[in-house]
């Protein structure tokens, strides 16, 4: 596949949303498709994480806490996410995570930040955004991950769905250069605007890179009677998987069934770790236990 070209990406937004692209990735390329094993994502201790957004909480984990929590389970990955970690955010607080994974065990199978693509490009929040992204696409390559969440956002109230999508195209243009550079591929969760798997598989459609792919949430859907389907249909671009308690179907939550989401994923020849998130509201330390326990049952199947 030929590089990344920003010209490409510009000339996708501009073009209208009906008509096919010349080029999309592909269902990404597996040698030994396997799931790996089980991670966490550090969003399931949110109650108990010390920092929120830059912020002191009343929580005590720290991320090598979380790290340390995610040893003590037995789990081989751990996903990190922004909001967590001290500020500011100082490369020797970066080398010590690396260090310590790695010490532990565990594979850093991605990291994850909250920006929105759907401002219009050149604007100031789009370059704000963009700065944010390049931001923590440099602190999550610093320890070691290669894939890096992104969502396309919300649009703000009265742009069309459409001039949001070309939007996000005209800034996923902008930030993925920079993610090649650094090593990083991202992965677009379906969540925000793109719960719509119709939406997200339109800018999968539309863009033309390696360092690019999808996060696979088996909860975040928009209205569908058969939430598996659509899960079904962007499982061959999964960079990252992650599993909820809960998925929805006609827009209301439904316990999952972990044998189905296992199946969807070995069907699109997934490789790599299967993430548990947790965000009901059981205390987790009570609940994930419980569900990792679950989670290898329906691996082991």
């Amino acid at each position: 596949m030929r590089p990344i070209s920003r010209r490409a990406f510009l000339a996708a937004a501009a073009a209208p949303l009906a008509a096919g692209p010349a080029r999309a990735i592909p269902p990404l390329e597996r040698v030994n498709p396997r799931i790996t094993g089980l991670g966490l994502t550090a969003y399931s201790l949110k109650p108990h994480m010390k920092w929120w957004q830059g912020k002191e909480t009343a929580g005590k984990l720290t991320v090598p806490d979380f790290l340390d929590y995610c040893a003590k389970l037995g789990l081989e990955a751990a996903e990190l996410t922004s909001y967590f970690f001290e500020a500011p955010v100082k490369r020797e607080q970066l080398a010590e995570i690396k260090r310590r994974a790695h010490l532990l065990g565990l594979h850093v199978s991605g990291g994850a930040m909250a920006n929105n693509f759907t401002h219009p490009p050149g604007s100031d929040e789009a370059k704000r955004q963009l700065e944010y992204c390049r931001t923590w696409v440099d602190h999550f390559a610093e320890i070691g991950a290669a894939v890096v969440r992104v969502f396309a956002g919300n649009p703000a109230k009265g742009v069309a769905v459409d001039d949001a999508v070309k939007n996000v195209l005209a800034n996923l243009g902008e930030a993925l250069p920079y993610a090649e550079k650094r090593g990083v591929m991202l992965g677009m969760e379906n969540h925000d605007l793109v719960k719509n798997i119709d939406l997200l598989e339109k800018i999968v459609k539309a863009v033309d890179s390696r360092w690019f792919g999808v996060i696979w949430d088996s909860a975040n859907l928009a209205p569908t009677p058969d939430p598996y389907a659509d899960l079904a249909r962007i499982a061959p671009y999964a960079l990252v998987a992650q599993a909820k308690v809960m998925t929805r179907v006609n827009g209301k939550d439904v316990p999952a069934d972990f044998g189905k989401l296992v199946k969807i994923l070995r069907d699109a020849k997934f490789a790599g770790p299967l993430v548990f998130e947790y965000e009901e509201k059981e205390d987790p330390f009570d609940a994930i236990p419980r569900y990792v326990k679950q989670l290898r049952e329906a691996l082991r199947t």
